[in-house]
Parts: structure tokens; C-alpha cells; sequence
């Protein structure tokens, strides 16, 4: 998520918990020192007493924008907690697994003093002006689930408040192996080997793990806007810790910290790249959002602008090298400047190109200085960054400096969130969190172009603009619904993605045709209350290994499975499951690759069905022969004779995708593996 709670920043004026989801406060410091550009939707404060998380129709719709569709099942789901209704398509809900206890708040009264014990855990000056339902709002979010990596059987679910590792070896009967208390949010993790690395940017996070925090500061003085609270930075803390977390999950029921790199802005989020050339080393690069600690805290540290002070921490990533073999030696070897202009030098050479407020009303270009998300994907050389106010592409084959080689903006777009390329390396896919995953952004007066995916064209390291993908299902004013984070489904012959859409629930698109992106799937829940926002809802949806994974921020870990329907068929489903990786970490993507078994052949036969592409004579002659083929290992030998004439009909196919499939299916023909 992109923003600090967005209200705490704007209620409590204190950084403290303007960390708990990064970027609201990603600007606010010192009294002293200015921040390079306004936060984003931050500049028009609300009065202390108000509740941003009250029900909120949207405006009326922009001139030539449609919204989403309030015809769909999804619109009238009933609320509830774990008693929500339910509706998919395209996939079934195999389970959900509870947070831990430890994990969640323990109380939905306003007055307990749990609430109180939280808030001042965070950060926030007891007795500070604020409404009760509020302050149990931001109590509940410091419990909030966050991303996930996998290992083998393992999967691991970040917290705000640490990690859980689940056995997820029967998928129908996953369960919890251990619990990490270890606060400091928002948790995102990545596994390497017997290495887990963690993300950490709220001021509550400790060296040593520890949930007691700090201790509650006093009250911000009011500024000259009555109501409203000035914004300073926390007092500095030496146990204080913000970067990344490396554990040691050699026993993996007993996690142990190994190293905790400091960094100044904290980790919103990190990303694992691993040198093919290089083993022995791995990479992280760290994106941090937030605000830029004291040099008291840690040396070096400045928030200034770049004609100020050209160290500043602001305009910058972060990369950490980790030693395999002695993780304890990481430490921060390089802070690249990505958004630096090529002709001037100047470090702000990036901004956002304008852009669209809460209420539809236009924004000013603004700098762009940090990066939310960054997806590597090594086999090609390239990594995808959405940067604020910009997608970027970048050329990663050294891992400490990588380069920028493109980038672009979007007036439609308001964060630029995270991104995934194609299997091929010929598409991206980026994300706008507008709104920051607070608010209610999929409701039916909400522009489908607004917070939605935007899907470019990448040809010569240059990406070129080709169509936008929102979910298509309208959401209601208490669900806090935008895009979220994806992974590739791997089915062979098409480009397809589940997503993460908060309380939107998961959505599976196809962008084959990356100028017409269609959803093929979907599942979703009620609001979690009816009257008020309450965070909630798929903060990622991931597969792994024949499965799909969510992260239900308020709930727990949900587990499905796709189903066949018009738009999948069961040997596109089964042919996705013949793919089988030993880890993911979605943000370091992998080159996918399918066996050449008969499935996989099936599956791009019912491809070139669905298009035409083939006569239906052909079609089921094909089919005929595999099925032959599958029952007699024997009759393998006739369908090498089938390939040629195959190859022929690609040379003339009406599409690329086509004539993709028609040479691979061929080539599985020629060369049937013996497992199929």
C-alpha cells in the first residue's frame, strides 16, 4: 500500500504512524526541512474530528469516462467479517485460514485498552483529538497482512506485526508452522536459500523484534490552521530500526535475525536479484517511501532537496549486497539515482506529468522521488519500476547500478504502484494505487481508467502505451478497492494474470491481445461493514504451483483453485500445473517453460479452437491422434508426422499469438516428452 495511513498522518501529524503504509508521509520531516514535493492527496487536511473512513459516495463521473458495472453480482454481496457473502467464477475457494491471534487487534470496542496500548505502541500521543472508531481503525491496521513469498511447501504471509509460515504441502489442508512477532511493517518478504528478508519502514520497529515500541510522544503543538496538526518526524531512537530484515530459516520453526540493514527511509518494499553470474552474492534493492529519519538516528541521513543538499536520501533506491555464505556482512554497497536527467544531472528529473485528485480535480506535475515497487526479471536483462509518478524501465545486468533506459506517465494514473512483465518480455503490466488502498476506488461513478492497470507494448527497451484493464465489477463506498499485486498464471499459448483488487477481491485477466485485456475469472466478498471502511480485502493474489494464493489483509490466507469455464479450459488448467518452480518471489520474476507433454499440446489445441485458427476437421483429428498417443506410447511415432504441416499453417496465421501456438504445438508433436 502506498500511503501512510493516510490518516494518521493527516489526524495524529505524527511520522510515527505515517509509516504504517509508507507514502503520505513519504515527504513529511522536520520543521526545518521542506519536503521536495507536496504528498500526494495530502495538501487539504480534514479536521481532527473527522473520520475519512466514513461511508463516501464518488463524484459524478468525469465528461467521457464510463464507471464499473453495477449489474454485476459482485455489487450487492452482504457484509460480514468471516460471514460475508461470497460469488466466482472461474475458480473455486478451496479455504481460509484465520490470522493467527497474536496477529489480530482482539477487540472491535473503541474503548478497550488494547486500542490505547497500540496506538501508543505506534507512536501516537495518547489523548490526542481523534475519533474513537478511528483510533480503532489504525489499532487494527498495525495487524494487517501484507505480501507473500513461497519455498518448496512453504509459504510465507507478511504482517505488519512480523510472519507466518504455513505448510501449504495439501493445499485443501494448509497449515500454520510458526509465527515471527517482529512489528515493524508492512512485513513484505522474499526467501532465498536459508535467507528471509523483510521489509520494515513504521517507527515501532525494533532492533531487537520487540512489539513494546517506543515510548508515546506528546501531542503535536496545532499549526495556524485550527484543527489541524503540524507534522514532524519521531525523536530519534537508537534501538530504532527501519530497512530490511534478514533471518536465517535454516529451521524453519525457529527463525533467527541474522542481519538488519538500516536505511534511511526505511523498506516499504524490497526486491531479491540474484546475479546469474554471481552466486554467491544476492541483491536487494530496497524501495523506501517514507520519511527520511534524522541524521541523529542514522548518520548521513537528509531530507533536503537535491539543491540543497546533493546527498539528500530522497530521489533514490537502495541496494544491498548479501553475502550467501555470511549475511551478517550485508550492507548497503550502492544508492543508485534513477530519476536523474541525462542532459542536466539533476536528480529530479522525473515527474509526474499531472494528474487526477480524490474529488476529479487536477494536479500539478510533482517530482518523482522514490519508487513503490520494482519487478526484476533477470532473463532478460530488464526490471520494471513503478516510481510514483512514473512507470521506468530499467537495465539491471550490473545489480548495483542498474540504469534507467525509459520511462513514462499517465494523467490518468495517480501512483504508479507495481508492475509484471509478459512471460515473453514483450508486455507490462503496471498498477495505480489511487487512493492508496484506503479508499473506495471501483464504485460505479468511479473512472475505469483511474486506478487501474495499464498495459504497454515493449519493443527496443522503449515501452509504448496500449490499452487500460480495471476490474469490471462495481464495489460499494465502504470497500477499499483499487489495483493490487499479480502474478503471471502460467498458461501456456496466452498471457494471463490474477490480481489482487483489495476488498474487489481476485481477478484474472487475459492481455494475449495486450490492445483488448478481458477478466476470465473472478472471486469476491461483502464489504467487512456496511457503515465504515475497514481496511481489508486481497492485499496480493499469487500462483504457485497449481494453486492461487491471497493475502486477505483483515482475514487471513485465503487458498483457491482455477475451474474450467468458457474462457479456460481444463487442459489450459492442467497444462499451468505442469509448471513447477522450487521459490517465488513474484517481484523477481522468472522465466516460465512448459514440458513438452501431451496436456500442453492439448491446451494449445483448444487455443487454436477457440480462435479459428484451425479447420474443426483438423481440430479433431489432432486430437484424435494425442489421445491415440496418450493410451499407446506405440502411436507416438504418428504424430511427429502431424508437425510439418503445422509449421506450414503458422507461417500464414491470422495473429501472433496464433502462429505461436501452431509452432509450439508442433514442436511438442516432434518431440512428446515421456512423462506425457
Amino acid at each position: 500500500m502506498n500511503r501512510v495511513q493516510r490518516v494518521a498522518l493527516r489526524f495524529a501529524g505524527v511520522a510515527a504512524i505515517v509509516l504504517c503504509f509508507g507514502v503520505s508521509a513519504m515527504h513529511a520531516q522536520t520543521d526545518t526541512q521542506a519536503p521536495a514535493s507536496p504528498a500526494p492527496e495530502a495538501s487539504k487536511a480534514p479536521a481532527m474530528d473527522e473520520n475519512p473512513f466514513a461511508a463516501t459516495p464518488a463524484p459524478p463521473l468525469p465528461p467521457g469516462m464510463s464507471g464499473s458495472d453495477a449489474n454485476d453480482p459482485r455489487f450487492k454481496l452482504t457484509p460480514g467479517m468471516y460471514d460475508a457473502g461470497e460469488t466466482s467464477m472461474g475458480m473455486k475457494h478451496l479455504l481460509l485460514l484465520k490470522k493467527p491471534d497474536a496477529f489480530q487487534l482482539g477487540t472491535a470496542d473503541p474503548d478497550d485498552r488494547k486500542v490505547q496500548k497500540m496506538i501508543g505502541q505506534l507512536g501516537i500521543g495518547v489523548g490526542m483529538k481523534m475519533p474513537k472508531d478511528l483510533q480503532l481503525v489504525i489499532a487494527q491496521l498495525a495487524f494487517a497482512n501484507s505480501d507473500l513469498a513461497f519455498q518448496g511447501n512453504h509459504l510465507f504471509q507478511g504482517n505488519f506485526y512480523g510472519v507466518n509460515i504455513y505448510d501449504i504441502s495439501n493445499p485443501t489442508q494448509a497449515a500454520l508452522l510458526t509465527s515471527l512477532v517482529c512489528p515493524g511493517g508492512q512485513g513484505d518478504v522474499s526467501v532465498y536459500k536459508n535467507l528471509l528478508f523483510m521489509s520494515v519502514e513504521m517507527p515501532n520497529g525494533r532492533l531487537d523484534c520487540g512489539a513494546q515500541g517506543f515510548p508515546p510522544e506528546p501531542p503535536s503543538a496545532p499549526s495556524a490552521d485550527a484543527g489541524k496538526m503540524r507534522r514532524h518526524i519521531p525523536v530519534a531512537q537508537k534501538d530504532r530500526f527501519r530497512g530490511v530484515r534478514i533471518f536465517d530459516i535454516s529451521d524453519i520453526k525457529n527463525p533467527k535475525q541474522v542481519a538488519a540493514v538500516q536505511t534511511c527511509r526505511g523498506s516499504h518494499t524490497h526486491t531479491l536479484v540474484v546475479d546469474p553470474n554471481a552466486k554467491e552474492n544476492v541483491y536487494i534493492h530496497v524501495s523506501g517511501t517514507s520519511f527520511v529519519r534524522q541524521s541523529e538516528e542514522l548518520a548521513g541521513c537528509s531530507g533536503e532537496k537535491p539543491d540543497k543538499d546533493p546527498n539528500t536520501a530522497l530521489f533514490r533506491i537502495d541496494v544491498i549486497k548479501v553475502p550467501v555464505a555470511a549475511p551478517q556482512d550485508a550492507k548497503v554497497v550502492s544508492s543508485p539515482r534513477l530519476f536523474m536527467d541525462p542532459r542536466t544531472g539533476a536528480m529530479n528529473g522525473l515527474s509526474s506529468g499531472g494528474s487526477h485528485g480524490k474529488d476529479n480535480e487536477e494536479k500539478k506535475p510533482q517530482d518523482t522521488d522514490q519508487c513503490h515497487d520494482i519487478t526484476v526479471y533477470s532473463a532478460i536483462g530488464l526490471a520494471a519500476g513503478a516510481c510514483s509518478g512514473n512507470g521506468i524501465l530499467l537495465d539491471i545486468k550490473d545489480p548495483v547500478h542498474p540504469k534507467r533506459v525509459d520511462a513514462v506517465n499517465d494523467p490518468n494514473y495517480s501512483y504508479w504502484h507495481s508492475a509484471s512483465f509478459s512471460n515473453d518480455g514483450k508486455k507490462v503490466v503496471f498498477t495505480d494505487e489511487w487512493g492508496g488502498g484506503l479508499g473506495a476506488r471501483c464504485r460505479p461513478n468511479d473512472p475505469n481508467k483511474w486506478g487501474a492497470d495499464a498495459i504497454f507494448h515493449l519493443k527496443d527497451d522503449k515501452l509504448t502505451f496500449a490499452s487500460y484493464y480495471k476490474l469490471p465489477a462495481a464495489q460499494g463506498d465502504t470497500e477499499n478497492c483499487v489495483a493490487h499485486n499479480g502474478s503471471l498464471v502460467p498458461v501456456p499459448g496466452r498471457d494471463i494474470e490474477v490480481q489482487a483488487w483489495y476488498q474487489g477481491g481476485v481477478s484474472v485477466m487475459d492481455f494475449t491481445d495486450a490492445a483488448h485485456p478481458f477478466e476470465i475469472a473472478y472471486f469476491d466478498r461483502g464489504a467487512i461493514d456496511p457503515k465504515m471502511l475497514i481496511l481489508g480485502g486481497e492485499w496480493s493474489a499469487y500462483w504457485y504451483n497449481g494453486n492461487i494464493y491471497g493475502s486477505e489483509i483483515a482475514r487471513g490466507l485465503d487458498i483457491f483453485e482455477l475451474t474450467p469455464s468458457k474462457f479456460l479450459t481444463q487442459n489450459e488448467i492442467d497444462a499451468a500445473k505442469t509448471v513447477r518452480v522450487a521459490a517465488l518471489n513474484v517481484q523477481n520474476q522468472q522465466k516460465l517453460e512448459w514440458p513438452a507433454q501431451l496436456v500442453v499440446a492439448k491446451a494449445y489445441l483448444d487455443q487454436l479452437e477457440r480462435s479459428q485458427a484451425l479447420p474443426a476437421e483438423r481440430i479433431a483429428a489432432l486430437r484424435t491422434a494425442i489421445s491415440g498417443a496418450e493410451a499407446n506410447k506405440g502411436k507416438m511415432a504418428k504424430l511427429k508426422t502431424m508437425a510439418p504441416s503445422l509449421e506450414e499453417n503458422a507461417g500464414g496465421a491470422k495473429s501472433p499469438a496464433d502462429a505461436a501456438r501452431l509452432h509450439a504445438l508442433a514442436e511438442i508433436l516432434k518431440h512428446p516428452s515421456e512423462k506425457s
